[in-house]
């Protein structure tokens, strides 16, 4: 099994249009505090699928070098998750999505002269694809009412994204979720910061340490940090980045 982020940006992406702060000027140098919208690869020999759609999708499927896609899964209905699904016009036919029936009804409806093949799942039921078994957790994250993070297990290894969230998951998701190999979480911004709808760096890496993750990276990132390189050497902060790559050995 082999994940990929693909973007791990906010809504805006870094660098944000107009702006001059530190981390968007170091983003338009090509580094890696360039981010593009949030969405994730999983890969098998048996196929690949995107946790999400970002509007960055088609550089982002360039760069990868991914020419099909078997399965697609929506936490949510927000542009920034979706709005890169219709770049599959004209290129992939009878695309098989998946997700909880409210998410994947409303962004079906926006999308509709692709006409997705619709699969819908409830949440902490498990379904297959690629050789691998997902699931949906149920995680907060305003005005959504049915947010979805994201579990993968290949049998020997657990991958966990949490999914636009606030820090509130339910003990239940939290339970569901415990002890990953790989924690891949939303952290919108550094932690002398707070936003409603999302968890600052501190509030996530707190849900690492409870839910007992052997290893945290931190996603869906926006530019409020310092520059990539600058906040991982000072702070130490588990940062994602374009294009890193996770591979597990089942």
């Amino acid at each position: 099994m082999k994940i990929t982020l693909l973007g791990t940006g906010d809504a805006p992406g870094t660098p944000e249009i107009g702006c001059s702060c530190a981390a968007c000027t170091d983003a338009k140098c090509g580094t890696k505090s360039n981010r593009t919208r949030f969405s994730i690869l999983v890969q098998t020999e048996q196929g690949n699928v995107l946790i999400d759609t970002s509007p960055d999708m088609r550089l982002q499927l360039l760069k990868a070098d991914i020419g099909h896609i078997d399965g697609v899964i929506w936490t949510h209905g927000h542009y920034d998750h979706y709005g890169g699904f219709p770049e599959f016009y004209r290129i992939q036919k009878d695309i098989h999505v998946y997700g909880y029936r409210e998410t994947v009804d409303y962004i079906s409806e926006m999308v509709h002269f692709i006409e997705p093949v619709k699969h819908y799942v409830n949440f902490y039921e498990p379904f297959s694809l690629i050789g691998l078994e997902f699931s949906l957790f149920e995680v907060i994250h305003p005005p959504e009412t049915h947010p979805a993070g994201v579990m993968i297990s290949d049998g020997k290894n657990k991958v966990v994204i949490s999914g636009d969230s606030e820090k509130n998951i339910s003990e239940k998701s939290l339970d569901y979720i415990r002890n990953p190999d790989l924690f891949i979480v939303d952290a919108i911004v550094p932690a002398h910061m707070e936003v409603n709808k999302h968890m600052n760096s501190k509030q996530a890496l707190e849900i690492a340490e409870k839910i007992h993750a052997k290893r945290t990276v931190l996603t869906h990132l926006g530019h409020f940090y310092k520059p990539h390189d600058v906040e991982v050497e000072e702070n130490g902060l588990p940062l994602g980045y374009d294009g890193m790559e996770f591979e597990f050995e089942s």
